[in-house]
Formats: C-alpha cells, structure tokens, sequence
C-alpha cells in the first residue's frame, strides 16, 4: 500500500505541480513533437524513483513513465476543443488505472471489485449517486419541459449548462446530507439556494421564471431526498 500511495504522489506532483500551463499549450499544439511533453514523463519517472527510493524497483518508475506518456498521447491526439473537459477527467482516470494496475503487478496485489459487486449497500449507493447525475437531470429536464418552452430563452445570461451541473451538485450534497443524518443541513443548503436565487427572481419580475424554478427547486431535492430515504431503508 505505501508503493501505491507514493505513485499516486508521483501522479500529483508531476501532473500539477510540476507542469506549468505553458507546457501544457504547448503539448496540445505540437502534440508527440513537443520537447516538454517527453520532459513531462521524465519528470514523473525522476520522481518515482525519488520516492520509492529502491533502486530494484526501477521497473516500476519505466511503466509508469510508458503509461504516462501513452496516455497523453492519447488525449493530445483525440481530444477537441469542446471535449476537453471529458478528456480531462478521462485522462486524470486513465493514469489512475494505470498506476493501479502497475502497482498490482509489481507487488502480487489484486484489486478485487467483487466484494462492491455482491455488496448491496455498496451497490445500491454507487447506484443511486449515479442516478442523482446525468440521469436525474434528463428525467427532470423531460418533466418541466413544458414550462421551460414557455420562458423565454436568455442565452447570455447564463453559463452553459450551469443549471444542470448546478442541480447535479445540490442533489449529491442533499443525498450525502441524508445518508449520514444531518437533515438541517438540508435546509440550510435550500436557503442558500433561495437567498441567492431571490434577487436575480426581484430583477427579472417574470412570474413564469420563478415558478419554473420553484418547480426545478423542489423536484429536484424531492428526488435527492427520496434516493436518500431509499438508501437508508435498504441499509437499515
């Protein structure tokens, strides 16, 4: 276990602290040409050693530097200006997998997922928070669409799709408030979201508008809570 925790250190410090943004333009410009990408990778290579501090685990350093370089690669070559953010968070898990699975072979460790698999209060929250994302939003969206084509659109208004991840963010605090029992954090959090809602409602005066997001409000901390209240019955 110290071998992984240095290699997710290695990972930490070389990807963010050691990278400075001007490498980081100029890899995504000149992708496998550019200088600062190889020495990116032997900066993370320079680190696992530094870290693991064994000289007979010099293996390990090289596959993490292969991993690594492979993977931006990857994302260098296959990422878009508007998929950036997913390749983000792609690339961010991919180096973690790799360090896993580097780690797990080096030390006859075995990442076992089975017990989560078979493990139903395990499942039922990865299943829940799931359902609290992207899915929740959709069902949501579908429900008040009706109401949502009668207010009219205000595009430069807003940041796009910040009502969605908005949304998504409120349900899992909601969720994470009722699962370990503080229920006035609830309140507090649908509060703040009034107090700060209340005076862009004032400005607008568009009756329309704050309806729908009253609607919005409720449904979706309606449908945190209940995930919660389901969750807690299947724990309980």
């Amino acid at each position: 276990m110290l071998i992984l925790i240095k290699l997710i250190l290695t990972h930490l410090i070389g990807d963010f602290l050691l990278q400075p943004t001007s490498w980081v333009k100029e890899k995504e410009r000149r992708k496998a040409a550019s200088p600062k990408l190889y020495l990116h990778v032997l900066i993370h290579g320079s680190l696992a050693m530094i870290l693991l501090w064994d000289y007979n685990l010099w293996p390990i350093a090289l596959l993490l530097s292969i991993a690594h370089l492979l993977i931006d690669l990857t994302k260098l070559y296959v990422q878009k200006p508007k998929t950036k953010t997913a390749w983000f968070i792609a690339d961010q898990a991919m180096h973690l997998i790799s360090i896993l699975v580097i780690w797990s072979i080096f030390t006859s460790a075995s990442v076992d997922f089975r017990p989560i698999l078979q493990n139903p209060q395990m499942l039922s929250l990865v299943t829940l928070v799931f359902f609290l994302t992207q899915p929740a939003s959709l069902i949501l969206s579908s429900l008040l669409k009706k109401w949502a084509d009668s207010i009219p659109s205000q595009p430069d208004q807003s940041l796009q799709d910040a009502g969605k991840y908005i949304g998504i963010l409120e349900r899992l605090f909601v969720f994470s408030f009722i699962v370990t029992g503080h229920w006035e954090a609830v309140g507090f959090l649908l509060a703040a979201k009034s107090v700060f809602r209340f005076g862009d409602l004032r400005k607008s005066k568009e009756r329309k508008l704050t309806e729908y997001i009253l609607i919005g409000t409720l449904l979706s901390f309606g449908t945190a809570m209940l995930s919660g209240l389901i969750f807690l019955s299947i724990t309980n």
